[in-house]
């Protein structure tokens, strides 16, 4: 008699995305259906600790009944109009983000990778017609290491082989310097002058959670400041309280603006994780470089996406998640300490907030990380390695201290099964 192997429905489903989707994500063998707060449940019923936060976009945890309310209600009454109209919600929405952040001027855009996209299209504009570079030669400078999306410009200034690979020929004007030397990008300035901008993250989190000495970004921002070159922020990943605070570089109290950037960028954790919303912030003397019809795009800017980021951005305050972020985060990396001194598989520990993760030792082919987190999941945690030996640790900020040591209870009970 023939055996029927029967299928469960997170294979089927996950059958289904590799017969008819692209291959082009790797994704732990996990299907969820539902989330709340720091929670995500799978197709099978089972309840996990979120541990990716959708690469810190959930900052406010799954399905916030606020935001989510928003949606609803702006949802009933207009949704998109393009931006051949005005609406009611993208002015409020503009003003908002001025006012927070401190900027005389908003480009409301959908992805991350479209914010920094618009970015570099801002540095080159205002290369020419400000800081006076001849036509086409215009140069922006990125970081070793860096990760800001995957468009044909933006992994032109990658560095990464798998980013990279057949993808090419490649954009021009993109130069790199190793992230945190802040004397290579000096001696560049001053061997190149046709540099219009510097775009860099304020800590790495695609290369591993790489957090560069206290006074980079500073003394960064001054040489920017010296040879007339626009220092550009990627905030995409760190930004909305993820590191302790709403942004990792700078305080926007002006408590500390001495690494306040030209030009910042954000994204993710904007909406709270309900839509794809990003935005571009600067002053008037580089926002007023594109005049009208030189750069857009039809979603950007849409009523429902601005309703949905003002009250994904007020929760933020109203919870005081930065507050959180940071407290949390010292518990938890204060426990993931403790854990490595029981165990020789934590390398290293890097993190600032609810941004961290551990260096696996002996994993640089990724096979030991991957390992990690498929345990970490039949235990009730989801997470994911990033470059080989790194694994990321980024719950919503929601996140309280009770639930702050089950999991890192979960985490060493997994790592204790590869001693």
């Amino acid at each position: 008699m023939e055996t029927v192997t029967k299928v469960t429905k997170s294979e089927a489903f996950i059958a289904k995305e590799n017969n008819y989707g692209a291959h082009n994500y790797h994704p732990l063998p996990v299907v969820l259906e539902r989330g709340e707060g720091v929670y995500v449940w799978d197709v099978e019923g089972d309840r996990y600790y979120d541990f990716l936060s959708a690469y810190s976009a959930v900052n406010q945890g799954h399905c916030h009944p606020r935001i989510i309310h928003a949606l609803k209600q702006q949802a009933e009454k207009l949704t998109l109009t393009s931006r051949a109209f005005y609406s009611d919600k993208l002015g409020d929405f503009e003003e908002y983000l001025c006012k927070l952040f401190g900027y005389e001027k908003a480009l409301v855009m959908n992805s991350g990778v479209e914010a920094v996209e618009t970015a570099m299209k801002l540095c080159r504009k205002w290369a020419y017609e400000v800081k006076g570079l001849a036509a086409d030669q215009a140069k922006i400078v990125f970081a070793d290491g860096n990760f800001h999306g995957r468009t044909i410009s933006v992994i032109s200034a990658s560095n990464d082989d798998s980013a990279r690979k057949n993808f090419g020929p490649f954009v021009d004007g993109i130069v790199r310097v190793p992230y945190n030397d802040v004397d290579a990008f000096e001696q560049l300035l001053k061997e190149d002058k046709n540099i219009a901008g510097f775009i860099v993250e304020p800590i790495q989190g695609e290369a591993g959670v790489v957090v560069p000495d206290e006074d980079y970004l500073s003394r960064i921002r001054s040489l920017c400041k010296e040879y007339n070159v626009l220092f550009v922020i990627d905030e995409i990943q760190t930004g909305i309280a993820r590191t302790g605070r709403m942004l990792a570089s700078y305080a926007i109290d002006e408590s500390d603006s001495s690494s306040k950037p030209d030009i910042l960028i954000l994204g993710k954790a904007l909406s709270g994780g309900v839509l794809p919303v990003s935005a571009v912030l600067a002053d008037d003397q580089v926002m007023l470089c594109i005049k009208p019809g030189e750069h857009g795009s039809t979603y950007g800017g849409n009523p429902l996406a601005c309703a949905v980021s003002l009250e994904a951005l007020q929760v933020v305050i109203d919870e005081k998640l930065a507050d959180n972020a940071h407290l949390m985060g010292m518990v938890f990396r204060a426990g993931l300490n403790d854990i490595a001194t029981r165990s020789p598989l934590i390398k290293e520990v890097r993190g600032k907030g609810l941004l961290s993760a551990i260096v696996i030792d002996g994993a640089e082919d990724g096979h030991l990380a991957w390992d990690i987190c498929m345990e970490f999941k039949a235990n009730g945690l989801l997470a994911k390695p990033t470059h080989g030996d790194k694994i990321r640790l980024a719950p919503p900020l929601v996140i309280n201290e009770e639930q702050i040591h089950e999991c890192l209870s979960i985490i060493e009970k997994s790592l204790a099964r590869f001693a």
